[in-house]
């Protein structure tokens, strides 16, 4: 059975607010997707009927006598003495696919956000070892090239993606907007100029294909570039839910990052780096 989560709700709720949300046959909501709509303050129509002590209740009234005769069987009964029962524990976790609730967490899951699990090979997942390899990646290569002897400008350029890498991965898992205004010292805008056009700022043709002529360090920078293009399309896979995208800002930023580091290619190409 096919789950609603709160992602698709957020799409599908984007360009309005209706009194009565209707739940598709077939489909099921999640916690989180149900909790939004009773924030939103939105009716759930899912098609179930009304049952138990109240419409038993509604029955009886139609019979004839119904009450009455309720009302003789409550003086003949004894009250009945106080039992004292000991409150269950409540399940501490919810699956995200399925809303099925855990007492305890299952070795094969981990968890997505809060207290919402899904299997460790789930894309959402697999994302996120993607992007904190990519860290790894990052903190790698600026030791060797601190080793090798480059700029602290140079360096300090790659912090700067390092910083927004550990921020997409915090706003991922808090379900958090993610957004930075600037990137190596560049606005969105600017990037995107400085990438098209790097004859124009730095006198260096556009991607300059890596050669073992041009040097380790060029060589390790192309590297970082080419494993933010693999995180972008991890990113894209991830958060792929029908035919929309639910997290387009963090796919996005990770597009600026791979503009941001052929700059930093181009930078290094056209001597920007060289120490004074």
């Amino acid at each position: 059975m096919k789950v609603i989560t709160e992602a698709i709700l957020r799409s599908e709720l984007r360009a309005s607010t209706p009194e009565c949300y209707k739940v598709p046959e077939g489909k099921i909501l999640s916690p989180a997707a149900r909790e939004y709509l009773q924030q939103c303050k939105i009716r759930i129509d899912d098609g179930k009927s009304r049952s138990g002590p109240r419409k038993q209740e509604e029955a009886s009234r139609e019979e004839p006598g119904g009450e009455q005769q309720a009302k003789v069987v409550a003086t003949e009964v004894p009250p009945m003495p106080e039992v004292q029962v000991e409150k269950e524990a409540k399940p501490k976790y919810v699956d995200y696919e399925t809303g099925a609730y855990y007492y305890e967490k299952p070795e094969h899951m981990t968890h997505l956000y809060g207290n919402t699990l899904v299997p460790k090979d789930h894309k959402r997942i697999l994302f996120r070892g993607k992007l904190d390899s990519l860290e790894a990646l990052f903190v790698l290569n600026q030791s060797i090239l601190l080793e090798m002897g480059e700029s602290e400008k140079l360096i300090e350029d790659l912090q700067d993606i390092v910083g927004s890498l550990r921020e997409m991965m915090r706003c991922d898992v808090l379900e958090e907007p993610f957004r930075r205004e600037f990137l190596i010292g560049l606005s969105h805008k600017e990037l995107r100029e400085h990438s098209h056009n790097p004859m124009k700022y730095y006198n260096v043709k556009q991607m300059v294909l890596p050669d073992y002529t041009l040097g380790k360090a060029y060589a390790l920078l192309n590297q970082l570039r080419a494993a933010i293009r693999e995180t972008e399309v991890a990113a894209a896979a991830a958060f792929h839910e029908g035919k929309t995208y639910t997290r387009e800002d963090i796919i996005e930023e990770l597009n600026r990052m791979s503009s941001a580091m052929h700059i930093v290619m181009c930078k290094y190409l056209a001597g920007e780096y060289k120490k004074d």
